[in-house]
């Protein structure tokens, strides 16, 4: 089986588990973020980020559980890990990133914290909290940082109920084309 095949057999298969305390399913929550991030105009490769940047809860038999506890399961190391073996960089590491920008984003904007939803403030604490100055200053510099923060904007903002998008398949060219 074709490796975008089976990601997307899994998305569709365990994609209406719940997306931890939001009002949305993984499923919904990995196509508003690749509709937000394709009607920003993305590329095939932020697009694919886009949809794949929380697979790592997707993969993970363990993450609801460590969720509930309160530990940091790293869904983003282990999304990346795995796809990393059939995806450029330009896909895995914005998905690398995506909690860093998160702690990043709250350093250098203190009005970003207060918009997060409850949900992600929880996450935050449990990710290692907001970056200091000397963390956010060395994040920021990285190659695809900026791609992440992007992606990060577009995670916070998936989490509507009522949000209209197109459907998973209607992605799938642009993952497709997304890894090479």
């Amino acid at each position: 089986m074709d490796i975008v095949d089976k990601i997307f057999e899994n998305l569709a298969r365990k994609g209406d588990a719940m997306y931890g305390g939001e009002a949305v399913t993984q499923l919904q929550h990995a196509l508003q973020c690749a509709e937000l991030a394709r009607q920003a105009g993305a590329g095939d490769a932020l697009v694919a980020a886009a949809l794949l940047h929380d697979y790592g809860h997707l993969i993970n038999d363990d993450d609801a559980e460590a969720a509930a506890a309160g530990r940091d399961q790293f869904h983003e190391e282990i999304a990346a890990e795995y796809l990393a073996h059939h995806f450029p960089p330009a896909v895995t590491e914005p998905i690398r990133m995506h909690v860093p920008a998160k702690r990043y984003l709250c350093a250098v904007d203190k009005a970003y914290y207060d918009d997060l939803s409850p949900a992600s403030k929880q996450s935050l604490a449990v990710q290692g909290g907001v970056f200091n100055d000397a963390e956010a200053a060395a994040f920021i510099v990285q190659p695809y940082a900026e791609d992440a923060v992007m992606l990060r904007h577009w995670d916070d903002l998936a989490k509507e109920p009522k949000m209209e998008t197109a459907p998973l398949g209607a992605f799938r060219d642009a993952v497709d084309r997304a890894r090479t």
